[in-house]
């Protein structure tokens, strides 16, 4: 795999809401918690409609062990389970839940939250020595936590590989290099203590002896109160990363933090296939899924609710909200005081590697990091044009990928070449579309790639 050297360096446009506390959104009159919202088997409905559900109940579970359970995120009556629009694209079942006694008065609100008081919280302290790795990662799986990063990948499946890989070092992803979103860093601000505290579970889960958290250079404050907290800790260090995108894929803060790349590996059959971070001995998490697996093991809270940036030109007031999972966008925008001028595009999560949505009424996931609201003038489309061998989208991915190769076998519906080509390996960053002079749309191509290659081992 290439080495991966420059990066992008982008207009962040994070000064919209780097600001902005978190604070709790006022809860919806319903949500739709689709049951698929991570990688791996779907879920099966617990309960049927017409049932009446209580916040944190488990109301769907899989018995595969690559999946994740879903919660109420309030307590009302189930009053469907039917098909709905999914964020990430195409129909979902999903449970819908309506509030029975109907939406609370008022708006966001935004409570002096120093500390941590807008997390509903019992005073609970337990400390990490106590537990045994299987308590940890049981407690992490019945919570229904997955990666808040974006990738939406079972946590507790991370925390248990192979005995053959030895996991030497935990990275805890406080990156965040996708432009507009600052979730992750107000997380980092308001909730350190959460953040270390759940970084020294995933290091006892897996048996690690070393621990870093890796930032980037433009989230200063952060970075200093990291110092600051674990100036004493032996065998935690915290790294501060040039700001550049995208810093915060998991090889490649391996690579700058480590110097180590990981490799490809044999699979069983004796084809090559993309390795794994745990290949070289390393798991890397955000910190939002660090501070879920803390809320889990001190407080018992199963993963209910998240951290999400509603920024964009568009939007009347950008904020750092934490809201409910399954919350329509439309309540969401409502809160934030509507739109302040003609939009062009709403996406889900950030301008890279986000998704457009055609529709208001599909709800957050476990896998939402923001909702971002463009102008028409932001969201001009740019006719494709030919291509002119330049090979900038090669320079820049930093998988090593030929990306306009994958593009010319996706128009011509070359699927079984595309796998040779390792498109699999792809991470969607999005560089390649980016510095593209032909404004080629590469990722949407290699997308349109997979799913047809996931379409046709279904059919097998």
């Amino acid at each position: 795999m290439k080495t991966f050297k420059q990066g992008i360096y982008l207009k962040e446009n994070k000064e919209l809401s780097e600001e902005q506390r978190i604070r709790r959104i006022s809860p919806p009159a319903k949500v739709i918690l689709p049951l698929a919202q991570h990688i791996g088997a779907p879920c099966e409905p617990l309960v049927k409609k017409g049932d009446l559900v209580k916040k944190g109940e488990k109301i769907a579970d899989s018995d595969s062990f690559v999946s994740s359970p879903i919660h109420a995120s309030i307590s009302g009556k189930v009053t469907s389970i039917e098909k709905m629009p999914h964020p990430v694209g195409g129909g979902v079942t999903a449970i819908v839940i309506k509030r029975e006694d109907g939406k609370e008065e008022g708006q966001i609100r935004d409570e002096d939250n120093e500390g941590g008081e807008i997390w509903e919280r019992e005073n609970k302290e337990l400390e990490i020595s106590s537990l045994k790795a299987e308590e940890i990662r049981g407690k992490i799986r019945e919570a229904g936590i997955v990666g808040l990063g974006g990738a939406a990948f079972p946590t507790h499946v991370k925390l248990s590989p192979p005995k053959d890989k030895p996991i030497e070092t935990i990275i805890l992803n406080g990156c965040e290099c996708e432009p507009y979103l600052t979730s992750d860093h107000r997380i980092m601000l308001e909730r350190a203590d959460d953040c270390i505290y759940g970084l020294k579970a995933i290091m006892k889960a897996v048996g690690a002896k070393s621990g870093y958290v890796a930032i980037e250079k433009n989230k200063s404050q952060a970075i200093a109160l990291f110092r600051d907290k674990l100036k004493d800790e032996d065998g935690i260090r915290v790294i501060s990363l040039k700001t550049k995108y995208p810093q915060g894929g998991e090889k490649m803060l391996i690579k700058a933090i480590l110097n180590r790349e990981v490799p490809w590996a044999t699979s069983d059959g004796g084809a090559l296939r993309p390795g794994l971070p745990m290949d070289v001995g390393v798991i890397v998490n955000n910190v939002g899924t660090a501070v879920a697996i803390t809320e889990a093991i001190k407080w018992g809270r199963p993963l209910l609710e998240r951290v999400v940036t509603i920024t964009g030109s568009a939007v009347k007031n950008p904020y750092n909200l934490l809201v409910p999972l399954g919350t329509p966008f439309s309540h969401i925008i409502d809160e934030c005081g509507g739109f302040k001028e003609d939009v062009g595009k709403i996406i889900m999560g950030g301008p890279m590697m986000g998704i457009s949505q055609y529709t208001l009424d599909i709800p957050v996931i476990k896998g939402t990091s923001g909702i971002l609201v463009l102008t028409k003038k932001e969201a001009v489309f740019r006719e494709e044009k030919a291509c002119i061998k330049c090979a900038r989208c090669i320079d820049h991915c930093p998988m090593g990928l030929l990306p306009t190769t994958l593009g010319r076998l996706v128009k011509g519906e070359k699927w079984d070449s595309l796998k040779e080509y390792n498109i699999n390996e792809c991470i969607e960053c999005g560089c390649c579309s980016y510095v593209c002079p032909s404004k080629i749309p590469l990722v949407q191509y290699i997308k349109l790639g997979k799913l047809q290659i996931q379409k046709k081992a279904s059919l097998k």
